[in-house]
């Protein structure tokens, strides 16, 4: 199997926080277990399995409120299909576009402890996912 990308490195963290970034947009793609995996958050484990897409939900019914309160909101969500362009084998199951207030209000609520608790549910959920920071460009013309 490949490298799963679960969390950023520091240097892609220092790069990103070292940006004066304002309401910055992030696209999330994400890759789901079968079966979510709570071995890192045995305290968050339901009693029965559920899986990956169920732990993520857990996850995003919890750390919803902390985005909005941090001036932050999912901006769209939906299930992935395969490439129109791109390579065939390269699968996502969902994709998320979400909108930080800024870098540092982001920085805070990953920081905090409400948020610390609950992401559990999200190492528990995900095989694979991708994090890219967007910044938006005027349309020409």
């Amino acid at each position: 199997m490949s490298q799963a990308y679960l969390a950023p490195t520091e240097a892609a963290g220092r790069r990103f926080f070292s940006r004066d970034r304002q309401r910055p947009v992030m696209l999330n793609l994400l890759r789901f277990r079968t079966v979510a995996d709570y071995s890192d958050a045995p305290d968050l484990a339901p009693a029965t399995p559920i899986s990956g897409a169920e732990a993520y939900a857990l996850y995003v019914a919890h750390t919803l409120p902390l985005l909005q309160a941090s001036g932050g909101a999912i901006l769209w969500r939906g299930r992935a299909d395969a490439f129109l362009i791109g390579p065939e084998e390269e699968m996502w199951d969902e994709v998320l576009l979400v909108q930080q207030a800024s870098a540092a209000a982001l920085l805070a609520m990953a920081n905090g402890p409400a948020y610390r608790k609950v992401m559990g549910h999200r190492t528990a959920a995900l095989a694979d996912s991708r994090l890219l920071p967007l910044t938006e460009l005027p349309l020409p013309g």
